[in-house]
């Protein structure tokens, strides 16, 4: 698209952020109220048999009459569909939840079909995975209580979500989860309708449950299903089912049980475990009966309110607030300051700053010279929240060398206006290395780390800054420069001695027994790794995936001897 496109004389688009075999998702400015707005495209004929990548070219030809028949069958079938798609927006415009996205309006626009939403500000509940999972355990309730409110609400009318996956998950600045997405849901009462094609399972596979992967009917239990795996996966870090293909994910879901939540984390409570192992049964009736249920079986988990005031939002927002701090008022910046400019909010996609007032029609002559510096600012700042919320979108979809090309033209410009230690800023920066570590430029990222440690909220002893230096050590490892990383992972070890949670100095006393057998003292590393597996073992159990990982590297070290222990029954 060369030009913004404008939808219906009103909807401006100025992005995609999504696709699918649904149609596209592209970020938008509602230009009659001046709202950012997200706007759903798709073409009716692309839902109809036949049609798309897989279809068949001989379809419409053949004996005298058919080709003419067909075309009018398909006619008739886009018209319906135009229906239903009207329909379906209704049902979905009619709830009304702070879970839920708001709907704005639908309709048709030359061969398109449109459907405008509220635009969340946030992050996805998938980057927040990727970002700091697992979850402590309170932290994967709440998201979870948060989700089993607005399901409920989705199920009353009744409507089935068919696509629940952290992807399809905003997580707001102040914790609010909101569910995205209920385009391929499916309407269960006999005057909505079904988007869908017989026979022709929706959804993703690796949260989709066995009477949907079969194609069967579905019904709310669907939905409570792939909230299960939901919350294996916010709570060990990874999906209940993994295979190479979509195939082989789909055959697990339908054939294996999950392995138990605490085989992988001891320390997660017996009463959640069993909750995940019911959501996630193979039949639906053995599921708990609706997301009202499940709610109340997550209740006592949840954090009490708290009487203190709400601190100032994190670097990352988190879904416990909500619990800890309702109907607050949003923490003040800066108490006794309102007349100065808030700080940044640490937040991937920043607000619009407010519009300007306009200058007065007739302004006084000798003042005329300093009005265009009045709107001069705002403009600048408008840009600057738009390019960042540009590259959140191009986050959330995945597109990282986009990602990389944005973020190395946006941080000059925002360190220029706002400095280099300001929330915004390093938030910035933080995407930037991160996405340069994880696509493999260990060396540009490694300075970027290294930055971001010293101008890191408490400098680099406190726990960003730490963060930031544990991964500029896995830069330089990977770099191939292992003494200057062994000392780094031997610093954080030290500065990690008190921390409450052993993660990461588990972590970092395996890295370092890893670097001294590289160094060439394979004994010593050999005792160094033995002292971690026993501690572990005891802690985590010997199936959990360390301690299985611990003591293949044992063996490694000394093949010639057993290692002395009895083998783990399988």
């Amino acid at each position: 698209m060369t030009a913004p496109r404008l939808i219906a004389c009103r909807y401006r688009l100025t992005e995609k952020i999504g696709h699918g075999g649904m149609g596209q998702v592209w970020a938008g400015r509602d230009e009659r109220l001046h709202r950012a707005v997200a706007v759903k495209l798709l073409r009716p004929e692309h839902l109809l048999p036949g049609t798309g990548a897989g279809a068949d070219p001989r379809s419409s030809v053949g004996d005298s009459g058919i080709g003419t028949g067909t075309s009018t069958e398909r006619r008739r079938h886009g018209d319906e569909l135009r229906r239903r798609f009207l329909r379906e927006c209704r049902v979905t415009a009619a709830l009304d939840h702070p879970g839920l996205v708001t709907v704005f309006d639908a309709g048709e626009d030359g061969s398109e079909l449109y459907l405008v939403m509220q635009r969340v500000p946030g992050v996805s509940l998938a980057d927040l995975i990727a970002e700091d999972a697992p979850f402590p355990i309170e932290r994967a309730v709440a998201v979870a209580a948060q989700l089993c409110a607005a399901l409920a609400a989705v199920h009353a009318v009744p409507v089935v979500h068919r696509d629940l996956k952290p992807s399809n998950v905003m997580v707001r600045e102040d914790g609010r989860t909101v569910l995205l997405d209920l385009g391929i849901a499916t309407a269960l009462d006999t005057e909505t309708t079904r988007l869908t094609l017989t026979g022709v399972p929706i959804g993703s596979p690796a949260y989709m449950a066995p009477e949907q992967a079969l194609a069967s009917t579905t019904d709310p239990r669907s939905d409570l299903y792939a909230l299960g795996c939901m919350l294996h996966e916010m709570l060990s870090g990874e999906e209940p089912f993994r295979a190479p293909t979509a195939l082989g994910i789909l055959r697990r879901h339908v054939d294996e049980p999950p392995v138990p939540l605490r085989d992988l984390r001891p320390d997660v409570p017996p009463a959640l475990e069993r909750l995940v192992l019911d959501l996630l049964a193979k039949q639906p009736a053995d599921r708990p009966a609706d997301a009202q249920a499940v709610y109340g079986r997550l209740l006592p988990l949840l954090p009490p309110a708290a009487a203190a005031p709400q601190p100032r939002y994190t670097p990352l927002p988190d879904p416990v607030r909500p619990f800890r701090y309702p109907h607050q008022p949003r923490p003040a910046a800066v108490a006794g300051a309102a007349a100065a400019p808030p700080e940044p909010r640490p937040f991937l996609v920043p607000p619009a700053p407010a519009v300007p007032p306009a200058p007065p029609a007739a302004p006084v002559a000798p003042a005329a010279p300093v009005v265009p510096a009045v709107p001069a600012v705002p403009a600048v700042g408008f840009d600057l929240a738009a390019e960042c919320a540009r590259l959140s979108d191009l986050v959330d979809a995945g597109r990282h060398e986009e990602v990389l090309d944005l973020a190395a033209r946006l941080l000059p410009r925002a360190e220029a206006e706002q400095g280099g230690h300001v929330p915004l800023v390093r938030t910035i920066r933080t995407i930037y290395a991160r996405t340069l570590l994880h696509q493999g430029h260990p060396g540009r990222a490694l300075p970027e780390y290294q930055r971001l440690a010293v101008t890191a909220e408490g400098g680099p002893h406190g726990p960003q800054g730490l963060d930031h230096r544990y991964r500029a050590a896995v830069c330089l490892d990977r770099l191939g420069r292992g003494p200057e990383a062994l000392a780094e992972y031997r610093a954080l070890l030290t500065a990690h001695a008190e921390d409450p949670d052993p993660e990461r100095a588990f972590d970092l006393r395996e890295r370092i027994g890893l670097h001294l057998a590289a160094a060439g003292d394979p004994q010593q590393a050999w005792q160094w790794l033995l002292q971690l597996l026993l501690e572990r073992e005891r802690r985590d159990g010997p199936h959990h995936p360390a301690v299985r990982r611990l003591r293949q590297s044992l063996d490694t070290l000394h093949p010639q001897q057993p290692t002395p222990w009895p083998p783990v029954s399988r």
